[in-house]
């Protein structure tokens, strides 16, 4: 029998409020009016159904819970310019608005609505500043579900707390009581909300409609039967209301009021002349004397239109050669397009593209010479996704909702469904918390990253990388304390890497093995400074911070057509845009790896590369928002192998009598003996709750060891070098090699890799193919390089080279940047942030924050979580004198 309700059907209007004491939190800073010649429209886009966000009602006033925030918000346009936002974790309508005439539906207290039509700008950490209705709130509920089963409805949290019990970013229900199955949008386009209770499906739908200028709030939809009671607790309001509800059971219609707000429907199981298969319901508030304006909620605009741009492919006589590809900009609908990630969805050059701002789009064409690549929208409203996959066609992207399944159920290329993959796993409402990145895994399994900076409570889930398993009904957590992960998979052995930006605890910038729930060392700012809880596991590699500021994901070439690279590691740096190779190196019991740049052909911040089976050439994408020295707003390009020949090093394995180097290509025999042609150098780095670390020699004082190589010997095949160092240290955080070669027929080779020494092996000549060779390291003396005298022109180009322009400008503007300006700095009084002391930013200040700019931060940057790097043992001092000379001729 489909129905089993056993007697009656209980739908309860119950409006409580949790009376929880809100956090007392500072004005809002003053958001950046939108520039007059934008050539954008309004981010949330007045015409599509609904968007995603964060929505902050803990502050309403008297009648109005105190601690309602909604981490994981749909926002739903219920016409007439009312709006809901509903909870996808506790399936609640947390509020009810109606929005003022000519402004937003919600505050651009976000990173995706704040930087829409200003690049770079920035939000600050923690909960404090979140995106709030704006306009009349009307009804609201607490923190407890929406829909409820048993004798009677609770109003409390049925969730696990978190560290932090006052978190209401949980996560979701336990799948027993009740789960989020997506949104679908029904042929008027309008959003109907799918729920399930406890083996009862639910589609609701919401909207408000208009009677004699009144309007009044209605939620209807259908339920499937259902053998214990069911309880909907709808929003509560400051007004007062009279909920009016209508049930009607197959043929048979039932209208009730009860001054008690319980409604209670029979259920006859043997009813005959059936004209409906499920129970449907009407219930309805009236909004009191607030008159409606506007107009019902609309469909959406059009999508049909398509976008078709042009490849400009490279003329350039390099073997690795980078093509662009022209994003779909302008476009009818004035959409900015902030490219974040693209998964191919065949071997036809077809592909999926996700945007920042929560936008996918279909794009066809990404093969041979690229002359007609046409993008059409197909689906919109996500909450700041950043990556997306294909699983055998089908589309997922990872927001802070979740993962979201797109589904196109009529074929017309737009999705028409957004289910709920796997929303299992924690989102608080923390600025920071991004979807930083997903990968597919092997067997089908989801990978993805978290941020993890936490500047309010401590969240159950932040800066971890989680594993989902192939259905989306579990998962777990296979890495924490990082700060804000980017992840990479082997797509053929599931190995599990992830970068991390150099920050506080996060000395560098490094390259992990995610496994067996590590603890990869970052604290929160909010924990007790230093205490860890666990033992650290140290990266696979460290990078230094000015060489990449900024990871971002890894790529593996597997199945590619990129020559001598083929099945090589890809590191994305964003911040200096930039690819790296990273060379695995497997001989140790301990993995270590090498890396060193690839390619810096980018005009963008990247922040994604993924391999195309249409043409088996790696397509970099990304968007600039954070910190980079990249002018393009967004980019996607394609690198390709042009089977020119490039020698490149492939193995980087530390010994104990020095560095063993392996290429792709016999050398020069006359300057690869020639020690002279080789520079060594290594470091160590401390892990503190200051921003970054110094470098620090081996005997802890500041500084890097300049290691002069004593001999080098060229193996019989001509394609490998052993570069003689005396007093090779295994353990060493950070050490380079630079060499400066030719092929054996003249190509040039130089480039410079860095690693880390974890263990050093035993070096045995004849295994490696020199022969019987005695290894000489005898020092060898070299001449002491002058420091170059400071100058004004070096400062400038300082600036640009170590990444102070991404924090700090030079005319006087501070909007997208987390430092104060740098123009007339010189000479005037600093108001300092802790404690509002004053001081002048003379020379001497000006060194003290290039060396240890943690020692007097200056008010209103505090809260930023972008702190500056320490630069003690990173420049040198002409280097830092040409910085200060720079900023004090910025008048």
């Amino acid at each position: 029998m489909r129905f089993t309700l056993a007697a009656c059907l209980f739908v309860s209007f119950l409006p409580a409020f949790a009376q929880q004491k809100a956090k007392k939190v500072s004005a809002p800073p003053q958001a950046p009016a939108i520039p007059a010649n934008t050539p954008w429209g309004d981010y949330f886009e007045k015409d599509f159904p609904f968007f995603s966000s964060v929505l902050d009602c803990r502050d309403l006033g008297e009648g109005f819970p105190k601690d309602n925030l909604t981490p994981r918000g749909l926002i739903l346009n219920l016409g007439h310019n009312y709006w809901a936002c509903f909870d996808t974790d506790l399936l609640r309508i947390s509020a009810i608005w109606q929005g003022e005439e000519g402004k937003p539906h919600v505050t651009p207290d976000a990173l995706a609505p704040g930087s829409y039509h200003i690049a770079g700008q920035k939000t600050k950490d923690g909960q404090e500043y979140l995106p709030k209705p704006i306009g009349k709130v009307l009804l609201t509920n607490g923190i407890y579900p929406g829909w409820q089963i048993g004798d009677k409805p609770s109003f409390t949290d049925p969730r696990e707390p978190s560290e932090s019990p006052e978190e209401v970013g949980r996560g979701s229900l336990p799948p027993a009581m009740g789960r989020f199955l997506g949104v679908e949008l029904d042929t008027d386009h309008k959003p109907v909300v799918l729920i399930e209770v406890d083996g009862a499906t639910i589609r609701q739908r919401f909207e408000v409609t208009v009677n004699d200028d009144k309007g009044s709030f209605l939620t209807s939809g259908t339920i499937t039967a259902h053998p214990q009671k069911l309880w909907f607790v709808p929003p509560g309001k400051a007004l007062s209301a009279n909920p009016k509800g209508q049930f009607i059971v197959r043929n048979q219609p039932l209208v009730f009021y009860s001054p008690q707000g319980e409604m209670v429907l029979p259920f006859d199981p043997q009813a005959k002349n059936t004209v409906r298969k499920e129970p449907h319901f009407k219930l309805s508030f009236e909004l009191g004397l607030v008159t409606a304006k506007g107009s019902a909620a609309s469909s959406r605009t059009d999508w049909k239109a398509a976008i078709s741009t042009q490849g400009i492919l490279s003329q350039s006589p390099d073997a690795y050669v980078v093509d662009e590809i022209p994003l779909p900009v302008p476009n009818p609908w004035k959409r900015n397009v902030r490219l974040a990630d693209l998964a191919f969805l065949n071997d036809q050059g077809d592909a999926a593209a996700v945007t920042f701002d929560g936008d996918v789009w279909l794009v066809s064409g990404l093969k041979g010479d690229l002359e007609k690549v046409t993008w059409k929208r197909f689906a919109s409203g996500l909450h700041e996704p950043m990556s997306i996959v294909s699983r055998q066609g089908e589309i997922f992207v990872f927001d802070r909702n979740g993962i979201i399944k797109l589904v196109d159920t009529n074929g017309d290329q737009e999705a028409d469904r957004y289910e709920t993959f796997c929303n299992l796993f924690a989102q608080t409402a923390e600025t920071r918390e991004f979807p930083n990145s997903m990968k597919l895994g092997p067997d089908g399994s989801f990978y993805l990253s978290k941020g993890g900076q936490e500047g309010t409570t401590y969240g159950k889930h932040n800066g971890t990388v989680l594993k989902v398993a192939p259905d989306g009904k579990s998962f777990e957590v296979i890495g924490h304390g990082l700060r804000q992960p980017f992840i990479g998979v082997n797509p053929k052995t599931g190995l599990v890497t992830a970068s991390d930006q150099q920050g506080n605890y996060v000395p560098s910038t490094p390259i992990h093995i995610i496994e067996k729930n590590q603890f990869y060392g970052h604290l929160p700012t909010i924990a007790p400074e230093e205490q860890y809880k666990e033992p650290i596991a140290e990266p696979l590699v460290w990078i230094p911070h000015p060489v990449n500021p900024s990871g971002a994901t890894q790529t593996w070439l597997m199945d590619a057509k990129m020559g001598p690279v083929n099945g090589e590691l890809i590191h994305v740096g964003y911040n200096r845009p930039e690819l790296f190779r990273v060379l695995m190196n497997t001989r140790f019991q301990r993995p270590q790896a090498a890396v060193m740049s690839f390619s810096r052909d980018f005009d963008f911040g990247p922040l994604n590369a993924t391999v195309n089976p249409a043409d088996g050439q790696l397509y970099v994408m990304g968007f600039q928002v954070w910190g980079t020295t990249a002018k393009k707003l967004s980019g996607l390009v394609r690198l390709r192998y042009t089977d020119k020949p490039r020698v490149l090093l492939k193995e980087v394995t530390p010994t104990d009598k020095g560095l063993l180097l392996h290429f792709n290509a016999k050398l020069n025999e006359k300057l690869a003996t020639d020690p002279a042609n080789y520079s060594a150098e290594r470091w160590n780095y401390k892990r503190t709750h200051d921003y970054g670390s110094p470098h620090l020699k081996l005997d802890g004082s500041t500084g890097q060891e300049w290691i002069t190589p004593s001999s080098a010997y060229l193996s019989q095949d001509g394609m490998s070098v052993l570069v003689g160092i005396a007093d090779m240290k295994a353990g060493v955080h950070q050490m380079r090699i630079g060499w400066g070669l030719e092929s054996a027929d003249g190509l040039k080779a130089a480039n410079t890799a860095y690693f880390s020494p974890w263990e050093l092996a035993t070096f045995d000549p004849v295994k490696e193919g020199f022969g019987n060779i005695t290894v000489d390291l005898t020092p060898r003396k070299t001449e002491t390089v002058a420091l170059a005298k400071p100058t004004v022109e070096e400062g400038a180009k300082l600036y640009q080279m170590i990444g102070c322009m991404a924090c700090h400008s030079i005319d006087g503007s501070t909007v997208g940047k987390v430092g104060p300006s740098w123009k007339g700095i010189y000479g005037t009084e600093r108001i300092l942030g802790k404690g509002g002391k004053s001081v002048i930013a003379d020379e001497a200040y000006l060194r003290e924050s290039i060396v240890n700019p943690s020692a007097k931060v200056v008010k209103g940057f505090e809260k930023f979580d972008t702190g500056m790097p320490i630069y003690a043992g990173i420049l040198n001092d002409s280097q830092i004198d040409s910085l200060v000379l720079y900023i004090k001729s910025l008048k």
